[in-house]
């Protein structure tokens, strides 16, 4: 077992909404992260999937402390980083770093690409051998960009070449773990196995550890060798790869499962779960279990206590789940309409 490297404790993070004409005071709450725990170990790549607003970019903000939380426990090394200050968090500024969903906006338009990715060594005060532009060119070379294109912009560039940008600047400090958020999703699919690939070779030849967030199961699939699926604001499976997709035991991974594609096209077609009603909102969510409201298990039970996120008997070693009746058939109830086309 690798040594733990970020650890995320009963996270929390709400944002106020406020109302009111003249005098605007706060009248609720987003409950974008509601007490979520969550290990990376070092050189280890973990996914977190889930839905559009259930939580993961905040998540991943939040681990890289570009937001503050509201409430719980953020640990790096071992070392709290919860509230910590710009001058404490400087030290370890460096040792994480982030991929951007978007590779036209997380560039500045105005900056050549030997600026962009110059920038972190410079803020940081860091000049490694040989000169910042030498190392520039280094990092565009291992991106698989020719380093001759360092005083280029970045609309001289497709959204592949600038997403390599990206992890270019993200490399610069050598960091020990980086958070990449969705950095796939906005590119055409022809590119993103590519940029898949170079992560992975990265993660292999320089042992960076990854948290991976996206939608995209089969992507989650090739790059992590665990997996957490978030439910408006919580975690409500964590497992190894293979236990997640070949044995999952909560409902809502049962039906994200269900809608994945079927590659082979010759084989038995499985059962597509199509949840009834649409995703509460996170300002008011339900009481007791959050995925009570499209269940077919849920019972009296789902809606008076959160179920723990533990591990059941049966399970692999570290595989946990948050459910009351994670043994319960897995699609019959009224709640679930099978697709005829699929099932």
């Amino acid at each position: 077992m690798n040594e733990t490297l970020l650890e995320l404790k009963d996270l929390v993070k709400h944002f106020p909404v406020r109302g009111g004409a003249l005098i605007k005071r706060q009248v609720g709450a987003v409950h974008a992260v509601d007490g979520i725990d969550l290990t990376v170990g070092e050189g280890e790549t973990v996914g977190l999937v889930g839905e559009s607003g259930c939580g993961k970019s905040t998540s991943g903000r939040l681990a890289a402390r570009l937001l503050e939380p509201t409430s719980g426990k953020i640990l790096y090394r071992g070392q709290e980083i919860s509230h910590s200050s710009r001058r404490q968090l400087k030290p370890i500024r460096s040792e994480i770093q982030m991929i951007f969903q978007d590779p036209y906006s997380s560039l500045n338009p105005r900056h050549t690409v030997g600026t962009i990715i110059r920038g972190p060594m410079e803020v940081n005060d860091i000049n490694p051998p040989g000169g910042r532009k030498k190392r520039v060119q280094e990092l565009l070379e291992i991106v698989g960009l020719n380093p001759e294109h360092f005083n280029r912009f970045p609309h001289e560039f497709s959204g592949g070449q600038r997403q390599r940008i990206g992890i270019a600047r993200a490399l610069a400090l050598d960091p020990k773990l980086i958070i990449a958020d969705e950095p796939v999703s906005a590119l055409d699919v022809s590119i993103q196995a590519q940029v898949v690939n170079l992560l992975q070779e990265l993660q292999r030849d320089l042992g960076i550890a990854f948290l991976f967030i996206a939608h995209d199961l089969a992507i989650v699939r090739h790059f992590s060798q665990r997996v957490a699926v978030m439910y408006l604001g919580k975690i409500v499976e964590v497992g190894d790869r293979q236990s997640i997709y070949e044995r999952p035991r909560h409902p809502y991974t049962h039906a994200l499962l269900s809608a994945v594609p079927e590659p082979d096209v010759s084989s038995e077609p499985r059962e597509r779960i199509r949840l009834a009603g649409d995703v509460p909102s996170p300002i008011n969510p339900p009481s007791g279990c959050r995925f009570r409201t499209r269940c077919w298990k849920a019972q009296d039970k789902c809606a008076t206590e959160v179920p723990p996120l533990v591990r059941l008997s049966g399970n692999r070693e570290g595989h946990l789940t948050a459910c009351h009746f994670p043994d319960a058939p897995t699609t019959q109830g009224e709640d679930v309409v099978l697709d005829p086309a699929l099932a």
